[in-house]
């Protein structure tokens, strides 16, 4: 039984590049939208970093979309390219703002174009000094105070996934779904425009409000080199077969569980987290004893009958073969250059469209289609094709080399 989704009807033109953006659309794709990704003639930065072609950020972030390769720089694309903003609901970029008022990519230029456009501006920095600025998801990352306590060597480090990118997407994505509620067509709804520093400040909020309490309370502002270390008992411990488990003991009464599950005699003496806390050294020692004398598998088993928070840590190969990603599915397959992947699906299935499915585009597989819908003629497409004002899909060429190159993401 196929659903439409809840934005089935609904057209969205993307100009993105990396995450931010293209991640925002694929939520409104997977939610239902037609998704028309306008990418320059050498395509988006995604589609060359693994071996000359598309990396796992392109494949599992740009499926179902439309590839219109167009030279926005060329008058005939930048014609093309407004004769699409009249007739779209959405228009959502992650350009640079020098870019984006070079190109013809910004609010005022596309809402002389369609009164009703929903515009959506993912930027380095929102408004303020640094507004001009460019900014990435590490650079967010230190502004924000997320990479000072994530060191690798003692050296302030990023995260590996870059989460701040991600969770500007989403913000992109619920922003336009309130747009799109809006019947008062009123312009501070539909102009949205916010930075991936204002994403971070908001997704640190705890930490920055814990640093003042301690500050309140202790008189200085003491920060926790992570959650982790917080809380002496919580974290990842490898089991006697070599397998690692993470396990949560936020409460006393996790406590006495997990001591119960393996086994472990009460100390009067680490009863409470306080108690625990003081004596931290001989709490890790006794919780990593205590997992070594395990195989995972009868330790997972003993911790969920004590209802005791825990999990194995999976490397990413076998994530989607746990049980609980593959029943009932969780991903789509999507076939791709010859190759077959997996890539999971928006959570939410209620309002997720699952018809028609279609793989990620090759760059201009649907120039010509897009154009046609737009008019032109079949003349006219040849000619901006000649001209280098579009480019169509060469099916012809590999995707990938051979040989070279890494995976950047």
């Amino acid at each position: 039984m196929f659903q439409k989704g809840v934005l089935a009807g609904r057209r969205v033109i993307e100009l993105g590049s990396m995450i931010a953006a293209p991640f925002a659309t694929h939520i409104l794709d997977e939610l239902g939208a037609e998704v028309i990704k306008i990418e320059p003639p050498e395509g988006e930065t995604t589609r060359h970093l693994v071996r000359g072609g598309p990396s796992g950020t392109f494949i599992a972030y740009n499926r179902g979309k439309k590839s219109l390769c167009l030279n926005l720089q060329a008058d005939d694309g930048r014609a093309a390219f407004r004769r699409l903003v009249a007739g779209a609901d959405v228009v959502l970029h992650n350009l640079s703002p020098g870019a984006a008022r070079k190109l013809g990519v910004t609010y005022e230029q596309c809402a002389e174009l369609n009164p009703r456009i929903v515009f959506c501006h993912i930027r380095g920095y929102g408004p303020g000094p640094m507004q001009e600025e460019i900014a990435s998801n590490p650079i967010a990352e230190a502004a924000t105070g997320v990479m000072f306590s994530n060191r690798v060597n003692g050296r302030p480090s990023r995260l590996g996934p870059s989460y701040l990118d991600q969770f500007a997407g989403c913000y992109a994505a619920i922003a336009v779904l309130a747009a799109l509620l809006d019947d008062t067509g009123e312009k501070a709804s539909r102009n949205i425009s916010f930075g991936l520093y204002e994403t971070g400040l908001h997704i640190a909020a705890r930490d920055l409000v814990g640093v003042q309490l301690k500050s309140h309370l202790l008189g200085r502002p003491e920060t926790e080199p992570s959650p982790e270390f917080a809380i002496p008992g919580y974290g990842a411990y490898e089991t006697r077969d070599g397998r690692w488990i993470y396990v949560v003991m936020l409460s006393d009464e996790h406590w006495r569980r997990f001591g119960r599950a393996v086994e472990m005699p009460a100390d009067p003496d680490l009863a409470t987290l306080r108690d625990r806390r003081r004596n931290r050294d001989r709490v890790e020692a006794l919780v990593r004893d205590a997992v070594r004398r395990w195989d995972y598998d009868p330790l997972s088993a003993a911790l969920a009958a004590a209802g005791v928070g825990h999990t194995e840590v999976l490397s990413a190969d076998r994530v989607l073969a746990a049980p609980q990603a593959a029943e009932p599915r969780k991903f789509s397959d999507v076939p791709f250059a010859g190759y077959g992947f997996q890539s999971p699906d928006f959570p939410v299935a209620s309002c997720r469209a699952t018809a028609p499915f279609a793989p990620p585009p090759l760059l201009g597989e649907q120039t010509r289609d897009v154009l046609a819908a737009l008019g032109y003629g079949a003349e006219q497409i040849d000619a901006m094709i000649t001209a280098g004002a579009a480019v169509t899909a060469d099916a012809a060429k590999p995707v990938w080399a051979r040989a070279g190159g890494s995976d950047m993401g």
